[in-house]
């Protein structure tokens, strides 16, 4: 627990903050910290879009009401950023640039001194346009600061009680479409409904990535044989025809982050 210690006298020296709020393991870890860092002297902000997936904005209120913080939800239409629904390789960049411009001004209007996010150590070892701009807008990252990775996160968290300690891993929906594939907002929903769907099966850590017309979906090594039960492959080649999936597909290597990074 030292590094939680040192992760609270970070946040402390801040003296006020908005912490940039998605439910996630990192994210709710941070605001926990932040709120016995700070007191009342924060503000949760979640930036909800078509690339945030519906379950995650009702979690993240819950999480706030529980924490007692203050939680201000920015709608945003990301879809209309310049460059963004073209899907070049510097998406992420383009488009977290525009969400965290917006959460500063709120921080700004609400008299709040810092934005801080929840980046860990282990989200420099892949491709992170998005670090970037946190970068260029002066965004502070106190879990990566204090050299924190997920493992520990986790740790940390299920003895605090959080029961986000071992929550999948989520990532924003416009990562499950590889760079040149047009975004739009019925692919997104396409994806989003097809994950939910999974998960209500009993699977937890998916991807269900997008081609064209085609789903690919990513599974935990575990988790793959199960699929391949024909009943159960059943079940979910039917439902993703009714999401509107011409071909589903099963990735025989299973999850993992960025695997759209590799083409």
């Amino acid at each position: 627990m030292d590094k939680f210690e040192k992760l609270k006298e970070l946040i402390a020296s801040y003296e006020s903050a908005a912490v940039a709020f998605s439910a996630g393991v990192d994210s709710t870890f941070l605001l926990y910290a932040a709120r016995e860092a700070l007191g009342d002297k924060l503000v949760a902000v979640t930036a909800s879009s078509c690339f945030f997936p519906e379950s995650e904005a009702e979690e993240a209120e819950m999480i706030c009401e529980k924490l007692n913080v203050r939680h201000i939800i920015l709608k945003e239409d990301v879809l209309s950023v310049k460059g963004v629904k073209e899907n070049p390789k510097d998406r992420c960049y383009l488009c977290k640039r525009e969400l965290f411009s917006h959460i500063k001004r709120t921080a700004e209007e609400n008299g709040l001194k810092e934005v801080i996010e929840g980046s860990n150590t282990d989200d420099t070892g892949d491709y992170r346009p998005g670090l970037k701009a946190l970068s260029e807008l002066g965004i502070k990252s106190p879990l990566r600061e204090t050299g924190l990775g997920k493992a520990e996160i986790r740790e940390i968290s299920k003895k605090l009680g959080l029961k986000t300690w071992d929550k999948p891993s989520y990532a924003c929906l416009a990562s499950r479409i590889p760079y040149g594939e047009e975004i739009t907002e019925e692919k997104l929903f396409r994806i989003d409904r097809a994950e939910q769907y999974l998960r209500e099966l009993g699977f937890r850590q998916l991807r269900v990535r997008l081609y064209g017309r085609m789903a690919r979906i990513e599974l935990e090594p575990s988790d793959i044989q199960r699929a391949l039960d024909l009943t159960l492959r059943e079940k979910i080649t039917g439902r993703f025809r009714e999401l509107g999936f011409s071909h589903t597909a099963l990735d025989l290597e299973g999850y993992r982050t960025g695997s759209l990074n590799v083409w």
